[in-house]
């Protein structure tokens, strides 16, 4: 048997370090970044729960609203504390969605095995970001009458399924400079929603500012801070839940 040649080793090397060192960067660059453990605190206003399903942000007031947010493709579930808690902080309940190995793919039906849409008397509002979103309008389309509002942000789905029929409220968040999630592609897929959704774009947002992570594979740099970024979507999600 032939020895195999030293280049063809070498080259087999040098991918092997190449795919290694891609794979080490992902695990990194999407890890939460600036997040305060405060954010994980409980104050006068809400109780925190954190286990290994879901982070909960409970208002201490009695509200009929509750948000679930899944969390973007691999990306570290906490990077969404921020949003999440905030939105909690203006009244509404809010499970931050733990997926199986961070894909929205495997823990979508998490809400409904976990019992926790069987109130009738609450409003039940599903968020995603990224896959995150696709994965909330994938319930939606398979759970038709069983969640009342829908919030997408910076994904391009649905598109490959439609929820044109679907009679809920349906809000759709995007950044003019999303590499990932980009505006043509998101307008190109415009006919799977209802023609009451409403678009709005963020100008100078990009696709990893929706979250607290580093920066994403194929995203353009942001013309706007992450702080203004937040602000803008959480300022409009609050007009549209309420």
């Amino acid at each position: 048997m032939k020895k195999k040649k030293p280049i063809l080793r070498i080259i087999k090397r040098i991918w092997f370090f190449i795919a290694m060192s891609f794979t080490i960067w992902l695990v990194y660059s999407y890890q939460s970044q600036g997040v305060s453990n405060l954010y994980l605190k409980d104050n006068a206003k809400i109780k925190v729960v954190n286990n290994e399903n879901y982070f909960l942000f409970e208002p201490k007031i009695k509200t009929d609203k509750v948000l679930f947010f899944y969390p973007g493709a691999m990306v570290d579930p906490k990077a969404y504390v921020p949003l999440c808690r905030q939105i909690s902080e203006n009244g509404l309940k809010v499970y931050l969605i733990k997926m199986p190995w961070r894909l929205a793919s495997n823990g979508y039906k998490l809400p409904k095995e976990l019992g926790l849409l069987d109130d009738k008397n609450i409003e039940y509002i599903f968020a995603g970001h990224s896959q995150g979103g696709k994965m909330a309008a994938q319930f939606v389309y398979e759970n038709p009458g069983l969640i009342d509002k829908l919030i997408l942000i910076g994904t391009t789905h649905p598109r490959d399924i439609s929820i044109a029929d679907s009679r809920i409220p349906i809000l759709k968040i995007y950044g003019s400079d999303d590499g990932v999630a980009d505006e043509k592609t998101i307008l190109k897929n415009k006919s799977k929603l209802p023609e009451s959704t409403k678009f709005v774009k963020i100008e100078g947002a990009n696709h990893a500012q929706f979250g607290y992570y580093g920066f994403q594979f194929g995203d353009n740099s942001a013309r706007i801070s992450r702080e203004q970024q937040q602000a803008e979507t959480l300022k409009n999600i609050l007009e549209f839940v309420k």
